[in-house]
């Protein structure tokens, strides 16, 4: 009882930010010291549908975000599988892939920068896919290690003895045993890019996104920052979704 009074707790306590979000992106009349709007409505969803500059910051966002996550996923993959087999090899590759989750965004993009502009490359959509590919492949590669665990090895090599080949291998045993990691590591990677602003910041040259927008909405209408941060927020929610009905099938391999 104790346990799950403790987990109730977390729960709603990790509610109370979304929930505060999305009664913010609809109180059309909030006046202090009211606990609750005095007027609901959706004028912030509207001016993100009427408002051609913020349609064009969410069409990139979701584009760059996209590209990026497909982009990570095939390198992601054979590295996952690397650091799930534990070889002392395996240890330089972790601590170079972790580097740019311990830097500040805004310092690897500036990094990232440098390199485009020697290399004659323009600003804009390719320069964000990338810069935010190191951050989305990090996510990627620790969300699909731990599910590529030894039981996966152990149905691999039993398809293996029954004359299944690699292809057949990774179509109907692998991918199936890891579904859940797969799809919860393409979200994560989608949501890492879309919520990326240091770095889109350092390399975009001027090209508006969503949390670049969203930052000056924070101090001149909250409401529509509250609505952009929905959109935000919603990959997020999905890939926890996703993670938790992967679960039991994760749990049952082998």
């Amino acid at each position: 009882m104790a346990r799950r009074l403790t987990l109730a707790a977390i729960a709603a306590f990790a509610l109370l930010a979304p929930a505060g979000l999305a009664l913010r992106a609809l109180a059309d009349e909030w006046r202090a010291p009211a606990l609750l709007p005095q007027r609901l409505g959706w004028r912030g969803i509207d001016a993100i549908a009427s408002d051609p500059a913020l349609r064009g910051a969410v069409l990139t966002s979701l584009t760059a975000a996209t590209i990026v996550m497909v982009l990570a996923f095939p390198l992601a993959w054979p590295a996952a599988r690397a650091i799930a087999a534990r070889t002392s090899r395996t240890a330089p590759l972790v601590t170079v892939l972790a580097l740019p989750l311990l830097v500040p965004g805004y310092a690897v993009g500036s990094g990232i920068a440098a390199w485009l502009i020697r290399l004659g490359l323009p600003g804009g959509l390719p320069a964000i896919v990338i810069a935010h590919l190191p951050f989305v492949l990090a996510y990627e590669i620790l969300v699909l290690a731990p599910a590529l665990d030894g039981r996966v090895a152990r149905l691999e090599e039993a398809a293996a003895v029954l004359g299944a080949d690699p292809p057949r291998r990774l179509a109907f045993v692998t991918l199936p045993s890891v579904s859940g990691a797969v799809a919860s590591a393409l979200f994560v990677g989608f949501t890492v890019s879309l919520t990326q602003y240091g770095s889109t910041l350092a390399v975009g040259a001027g090209t508006a996104t969503l949390p670049i927008l969203l930052v000056p909405f924070a101090q001149s209408d909250p409401q529509i920052a509250a609505a952009l941060s929905l959109l935000l927020l919603l990959p997020a929610l999905i890939a926890i979704t996703l993670s938790r009905v992967g679960q039991p099938a994760a749990t049952n391999v082998g």
